[in-house]
């Protein structure tokens, strides 16, 4: 047992959950204490100061330099009375990790004193070095300067340094020296005022008291956890995030046993710790449980303003890789880390709230409400009918590639789920001209059971193979990865529903202008779309491929490529979509575009060289060790005349030679190819060359070795196992 995966094996199995202490027995007396949030800039700020600064807020406008001062000098005395010592832009370049540079708060005086510093100025705005991030050409490597801003929208927080010091972050934006955006959340921004516009211009066709409508977000957060000497012990999980190699176990999640069971004692330890964190940065974790592969957990938050969820997710998901480590785990965000059971994503459960109160999205018995509510959902649905192949590129990664379609997670495909009752309403908008809408609260389950009260029924069921499914209040947008930034795929959302809300007020201004009744134009706009779009809605099993075959028959796009898919981003019709809403210019779509095909590039690449390592100087090396432990058996068996009984050790030296030679030609094949892909000057086809050329051998070569695991003796193999990796307690 020297073998290095054993003493990982005997390090995992000594521990023992930690004990977790609640910072005060009410979470309402710690929520929120690590954020500079309204009730401290209330206590801190002049009434003057507080009133601009949430005004700005409100409605996206500026703040001026003086006042940043006050603000600024506000966060410093509550970040230091803290133990805060260092302050921070944090950002969220397109590097999909999350970045900061730490200044002290301090500066030195002539006479070399040291005295506590932080102006408005600081505050306002940092310069990173922009070209050391990802920027698609838009800045060359010896032009450096870039631009981070406060976001203000998005409350500053203290990040704890886990040495007895905290950081103050001021949540902000990031642009290069010449104005283009080169992050995330700059974009989400442009898209989140285009939608508030164009929402709340159609709003006012059904009460002019709505002067604003926030878009929200809630992304459930999907994850695999290990034990953390096992994860040191997988070189592909270190260097690429999922393991390439490793056969199923006996006992994966066919018993179906793991969803929702009761959580291992270590996790549920790491789970609580990292709630009481995140309840101090204000973010509003409310669920966990297990999900249904072994190994794979949930955690969920409430609703929030959709800028404020994907910084919370950005957050919470750092948060989460920084306490596994106290706990002695890791977190694997990867879509597909194992082979063989349910990947991960990340559930957008988006909807739109009005000033006065109203989801937008929720149905209503009240016939006004009622037009209202079908007025945004089939804007919705001709939206993304409209954009489906957009909405497709925005989901578009290395890791998520491996996980859509495999019979566990939505298809390719891009289709929408409404539920019967509500399908039902539109084909009698669309036949009838009659809007009908009954709210499932007034359906009640009757049990016969005297003891337990009737249970509610929603007006629509789930279906957890629809990639865009109604759950009778919010859609949820369900191929995300996990590992994405939901700001990409937020963006492209809220943009395309912008669009559609704009055309639909420029069809039914057109209506009104000629003298209709505003109602019955509204419904014969609202059929008309619902009659070019419905072929979008899908009520049944998306896994299945009487699915692909249907879907191919209706026209829908099936983009299982990554390369391909985000090819839609830089299409004519896409650029004018982001330049029409203002979301975002030629330039720094085309640049978003490099960027992704050169990351997808990477990955597959890093991917490639871990399957090559591992394959060659481990696998290959110990089967082959492991077959002259057998040739020397069957020589000492056929010197002693065991002839019959030789013979299946030689056919398990057979198989051993004969996959060593499959893994090292396909190894030996993958190499060349990405060499050639390596040539190839064009990023766009070098993508392509990675995705199959190079991609295609990843199979091959797994299958062999996987094979291999089975027949080399247990002692011997020297990858840590899904059977030991999977089941932690």
């Amino acid at each position: 047992m020297s073998n290095f995966r054993f003493k990982a094996l005997e390090i995992a199995q000594s521990r023992h959950a930690m004990q977790v202490t609640a910072p005060t027995e009410r979470v309402g007396d710690f929520f929120g204490s690590y954020t500079f949030n309204n009730e401290v800039m209330r206590a801190l700020l002049s009434p003057e100061a507080y009133l601009k600064v949430t005004e700005a807020i409100s409605t996206n406008g500026q703040i001026d330099r003086t006042i940043a001062d006050e603000v600024a000098g506000a966060m410093k005395s509550w970040a230091t009375s803290k133990g805060a010592t260092h302050y921070t832009h944090w950002f969220q370049p397109l590097t999909g990790e999350t970045a900061e540079k730490h200044d002290a708060f301090f500066d030195i005086t002539l006479d070399g004193k040291a005295v506590e510093k932080f102006k408005g100025s600081a505050l306002v705005q940092q310069e990173p070095d922009a070209s050391s991030f990802p920027n698609g050409g838009l800045r060359n490597t010896f032009e450096a300067r870039g631009y981070t801003g406060w976001d203000p929208s998005s409350p500053a927080f203290l990040m704890d340094n886990g040495a007895g010091g905290k950081t103050l972050c001021i949540p902000s934006v990031f642009i290069s020296y010449t104005g283009e955006a080169l992050d995330y959340k700059t974009p989400l921004l442009k898209a989140l005022n285009a939608l508030d516009k164009a929402a709340t211009a159609v709003c006012q066709y059904f009460d002019r008291n709505i002067t604003k409508v926030t878009p929200t977000l809630g992304p459930e957060q999907e994850y695999f956890v290990v034990d953390r000497a096992l994860f040191y012990a997988r070189p592909d999980l270190v260097l690429a995030g999922r393991t390439v190699f490793g056969h199923s176990p006996a006992r994966g999640q066919q018993l179906e046993d793991h969803y929702f069971g009761s959580i291992p004692p270590r996790v549920n330890a790491f789970m609580v710790d990292f709630e009481f964190e995140s309840m101090k940065l204000g973010m509003p974790v409310r669920t966990r449980h297990n999900e249904v592969a072994p190994g794979q957990f949930e955690v969920a938050p409430t609703f929030e303003e959709v800028n404020l969820a994907v910084d919370h997710n950005a957050l919470l998901m750092d948060l989460m890789e920084k306490i596994s480590e106290k706990h002695n785990l890791k977190v694997l965000f990867h879509e597909k880390p194992f082979a063989g059971v349910n990947g991960s994503g990340k559930h957008n459960n988006w909807s739109m709230g009005t000033n006065t109160g109203v989801n937008l999205l929720a149905p209503s018995t009240k016939p006004k409400e009622s037009l209202r509510f079908l007025t945004f959902l089939v804007n919705v649905i001709k939206a993304v009918h409209d954009n489906a192949d957009l909405l497709r590129a925005s989901i578009a990664s290395a890791g998520n590639e491996h996980r859509l379609g495999a019979n566990e997670a939505p298809p390719a495909i891009v289709s929408i789920f409404l539920g019967e009752s509500l399908t039902q309403a539109l084909n009698d908008l669309e036949v009838k001209s009659e809007v009908t809408v009954n709210k499932g609260d007034n359906v009640y389950y009757k049990l016969g059971l005297n003891r337990i009260p009737s249970l509610m029924r929603d007006n629509t069921d789930r279906n957890r193979t629809s990639p865009f499914a109604f759950t009778g209040n919010k859609f949820e947008f369900r191929a995300v990865g996990s590992a994405a930034n939901s700001a990409s795929t937020m963006t492209v959302l809220n943009a395309i529903v912008a669009d559609q809300l704009n055309k639909f007020k420029m069809d039914l201004d057109a209506r009104l202008a000629k003298g209709e009744k505003k109602e019955l134009a509204i419904v014969d706009i609202l059929k008309e779309y619902y009659t070019n779009t419905k072929r979008i809605l899908f009520e049944g099993n998306g896994y299945s491929d009487e699915w692909v075959e249907e879907a191919d028959r209706r026209g829908l796009s099936n983009i299982k490529s990554s390369p391909e898919a985000l090819g839609i981003f830089v299409k004519p019709e896409s650029l004018a979509l982001f330049e029409r809403t203002g979301v975002m210019n030629h330039a720094e779509v085309e640049s978003r575009y490099e960027i992704e095909l050169e990351k997808y590039i990477k990955n597959v690449q890093i991917e490639s060289r871990v399957m090559g390592d591992l394959a060659m100087n481990h696998i290959v090396s110990t089967a082959l060790k492991y077959q002259n432990k057998l040739a020397e058996t069957a020589r000492n068996l056929v010197e002693l005349g065991m002839n019959a009984e030789a013979e299946p050790i030689k056919a398990i030296l057979r198989e051993i030679s004969t996959r060593v030679i499959a893994i090292k030609r396909n190894v030996e094949s993958m190499v060349e190819a990405r060499k050639k892909a390596n040539n190839v000057i064009d990023t766009s086809d070098r993508a392509k060359l990675y995705s199959t050329e190079v991609k295609d051998h990843f199979d091959i070569i797994r299958y062999e070795v996987d094979k291999l695991e089975e027949v080399v003796d247990d002692e011997d193999w020297p990858l840590v196992k899904y059977r030991e990796l999977l089941f932690i307690k």
